[in-house]
């Protein structure tokens, strides 16, 4: 199956939506068989996890979502569909907020990452740009050490 024609990027939504609100806002249109909302990554400092006052603000912060999704659904025609009844109008639950969705085919990523993990750590990304250019080659992915 090509999913490429049948996953909607999905984007100006509110910061409360979640990954349940979406579905219950597409699945009238068809099947879905997933639904990806990329997060912001957050802050893993020893100091902050050590700071109680600190822990929930990170917390709170730590699944916060950047504000657009892909949803992919099993039919093509049910993609476009949703494109067709969303672009450009704002989720049920959300009326009257001035915050409207913008709706289209998603476009295929060409370093094959799905949005969770940085463009970096993809191999074709490394490849293109090699190591030694101020891309990290430690294999937990920090910059080597200086000595």
């Amino acid at each position: 199956m090509d999913t490429k024609k049948s996953t909607v990027y999905v984007a100006g939504f509110p910061a409360q939506v979640d990954e349940n609100q979406l579905l219950e806002a597409f699945v009238t249109f068809g099947d879905i068989l997933e639904i990806n909302i990329p997060h912001e990554p957050h802050e893993r400092d020893e100091d902050v996890l050590n700071d109680l006052s600190a822990y929930s603000t990170l917390t709170s912060t730590a699944t916060k979502h950047r504000g657009y999704a892909f949803i992919t659904f099993a039919n093509p025609a049910d993609a476009q569909e949703a494109i067709d009844n969303y672009d450009l109008n704002e989720l049920p639950a959300y009326r009257g907020q001035g915050k409207f969705l913008k709706c289209s085919i998603a476009a295929p990523n060409k370093y094959g990452t799905t949005g969770e993990k940085a463009v970096w750590e993809s191999e074709q990304w490394l490849q293109e740009h090699g190591a030694g250019k101020g891309t990290p080659t430690a294999a937990n992915g920090d910059a080597p050490a200086e000595a």
